[in-house]
């Protein structure tokens, strides 16, 4: 774990310029180079088109996409009750990102990639993700980290 110390303020749409420099700081402690990197944040789905997940990405060049539990931009059709079904995100008539239902009936994800992913490949890995929980195991495991820490 990487405790850090945040300089900058927390302002709606700049996340991640306040938690960039301790993501780094823990990917530099990694002895083992990740594949791809998950966030819990947004990528393209972002009032700028580049949200943590596009920044965390191209700092690194690894593969990223975002995975979060709000909706940023744009609007959406229905999703269906089941998991794996989903719906475009658009915004600007733009797709951005997608619309993901990780559990039945349960309410959806939005996935939206950072850098050198595509969309699918970003919902079918979210999917892999979410065996028993709404969450990546991911982000329920960092969550769970820093709430224990916390205490």
């Amino acid at each position: 774990m990487v405790r850090g110390t945040t300089t900058f303020p927390y302002i709606p749409g700049l996340f991640a310029f306040r938690e960039v420099p301790s993501l780094l700081d823990a990917l530099d402690r990694l002895t083992v180079r990740p594949d791809v990197l998950v966030c819990d944040g947004q990528g393209l789905a972002h009032p700028r088109r580049f949200g943590l997940a596009a920044h965390l990405g191209v700092l690194t060049d690894l593969p990223s996409f975002g995975v979060g539990k709000t909706r940023l931009v744009g609007e959406f059709a229905p999703v269906g009750e089941r998991r794996g079904d989903r719906s475009a995100l658009i915004d600007a008539g733009e797709e951005v990102g997608a619309v993901l239902r990780t559990r039945d009936g349960v309410k959806p994800l939005f996935v939206s990639v950072g850098h050198r992913i595509d969309l699918d490949n970003a919902c079918a890995l979210t999917l892999a993700l979410t065996p028993r929980y709404r969450l990546p195991e991911t982000t329920r495991a960092a969550d769970r980290a820093c709430r224990d820490f916390l205490r």
